[in-house]
């Protein structure tokens, strides 16, 4: 990439996670201009931060996003003309896990049941034999990246189990057992909870599909904090309306915002949010902690931390 750096601009897009002034302020003291811009900005800059994508990025020397994910750019365009992209991870592990615990918690506790049921003013105990405690189920992770492994770094601290789907089927010490990738169907087959964590890849683009529901038990349930179209909505639609799993967590869908028209938002069992999981107040420091980062390796020729392209 192009090692000079003078202006690094916070694109107006990642107000919708947090406000971008407050990155502005935090990245003040770096030795380069940092200012808040819109797309009529863009030319007026070295180097962006961003939530979306745009092809005016493609005349910079670096874009960093805000997210892990980076399905949203164009990495051949990015390589033809020697864009360089570094994205967040590594800073998603502890939010997307306790957000994780979360759902579990409130599948277990029924306590989405009480949240709707004070909606309506009604006053229901659940059936005897609706709740449960979380030791001695077991969750299924599939991805063991960051965020796989800090949802089982949390989840399991609650006493579940943590049985893992990665690539190589290697081991590795925050999960109890391993799968390969390859061994999906049998992974699933016998689990409480099926966490999908996965980057969106070719290879993803509806992994957890119709075949992993009818491998899943009757009473397990799906959890999508990675990328909507990891998980095949329609056949979950399908799965949910068939009683052939319990339930479902999703953060994340493949039209977002959610339609209203989608059946998902009228399920009992299933639990919606905005794609919002890894929000933290203090987001904008995460993700300053790595611009600044990758400001100092830019000014002594070192490689960029957390690269892409």
């Amino acid at each position: 990439m192009r090692r000079e750096l003078e202006r690094v601009g916070i694109h107006e897009s990642v107000s919708q996670v947090f406000p971008p002034d407050e990155l502005e302020a935090f990245l003040a003291d770096l030795p380069v201009d940092v200012a808040v811009i819109d797309d009529d900005g863009i030319g007026d800059c070295d180097a962006v931060v961003t939530l979306e994508h745009r092809e005016a990025f493609l005349d910079l020397a670096w874009v960093h996003s805000i997210q892990a994910g980076v399905d949203r750019f164009p990495f051949d365009a990015f390589e033809a003309n020697d864009v360089a992209l570094t994205n967040s991870t590594g800073i998603h592990d502890r939010t997307v896990g306790e957000t994780v615990a979360g759902y579990l918690l409130s599948f277990a506790r029924r306590l989405h049941d009480h949240v709707a049921d004070q909606g309506d003013s009604r006053w229901e105990r659940p059936a005897w034999d609706e709740a449960f405690t979380l030791p001695g189920t077991t969750a299924c992770v599939v991805g063991t990246g960051t965020l796989g492994r800090g949802v089982a770094e949390v989840a399991g601290a609650l006493g579940v189990r943590m049985v893992g789907v990665r690539r190589s089927g290697e081991p590795h010490p925050a999960f109890d057992e391993m799968y390969a990738s390859d061994a999906l169907l049998e992974a699933v087959a016998d689990v409480e909870f099926v966490v999908v964590t996965v980057p969106l890849t070719d290879e993803t683009h509806h992994l957890v599909d119709a075949t992993v529901f009818d491998a899943m038990r009757d009473d397990a349930y799906v959890v999508n904090v990675a990328r909507g179209a990891v998980v095949d909505e329609a056949a979950l639609i399908d799965a949910l309306e068939d009683d052939a799993i319990a339930g479902a967590a999703l953060d994340v869908f493949e039209e977002e915002p959610l339609p209203e028209e989608s059946p998902l938002w009228g399920m009992d069992e299933v639990i919606v949010t905005p794609h919002c999981a890894a929000y933290t107040e203090d987001y904008y420091r995460d993700v300053g902690e790595i611009v600044r980062e990758n400001v100092d390796r830019i000014e002594s020729g070192d490689d960029l931390y957390n690269r892409v392209v």
